[in-house]
């Protein structure tokens, strides 16, 4: 399955409009967001993915009942809170912001899932620990480095990359 991977939009809807076409063009089945939507008027932007969002919150998302109603609104996302795990053709993600340190350590350390997706530090990351991949797809915004990104993730291929918006 390939599966796109966004974090820390940061309200920044021309780079969310730009990930969504990427998402489409691509024809990812699933996209994972790893948090810092920041306001819940981005959320109805994903409303034109052509497959499903999994996301969790951020540090800096605001309110988050409104954040989980614009989720429900939009039809084809689903928020699921601080921490999420993900099976997907037997392949398991764990799916966090990364702001939590001693929850993001602990995933790297252990072995129970296949890929770690994070963000919040705004740095684009694909490496190998032991038998899984830790990648932070960077800002899709593109506020602090400059450089907006995104990831893609193909759990047949055990393999990612990262894209410039």
């Amino acid at each position: 399955m390939l599966i796109g991977l966004i974090s820390d939009t940061h309200d920044n809807l021309a780079m969310v409009e730009k990930a969504i076409e990427r998402f489409n063009s691509e024809k990812v089945e699933l996209v994972l967001h790893a948090g810092d939507y920041v306001s819940p008027f981005v959320i109805p932007k994903f409303k034109t993915l052509k497959c499903r969002l999994i996301g969790v919150f951020g540090n800096n998302d605001g309110d988050h009942e409104f954040l989980r109603r614009r989720f429900v609104e939009a039809g084809n996302c689903e928020l699921r809170g601080r921490f999420a795990e993900i099976t997907v053709d037997g392949f398991k993600i764990a799916l966090l912001h990364g702001d939590e340190t001693d929850l993001l350590n602990a995933l790297f350390a252990c072995d129970c899932f296949d890929a770690v997706v994070y963000g919040h530090v705004h740095t684009l990351t694909i490496r190998r620990n032991s038998k899984k991949l830790i990648i932070n797809p960077g800002e899709a915004c593109g506020y602090l480095t400059g450089k907006p990104t995104v990831g893609l993730l193909d759990t047949k291929h055990r393999e990612a990359k990262i894209i410039d918006l």
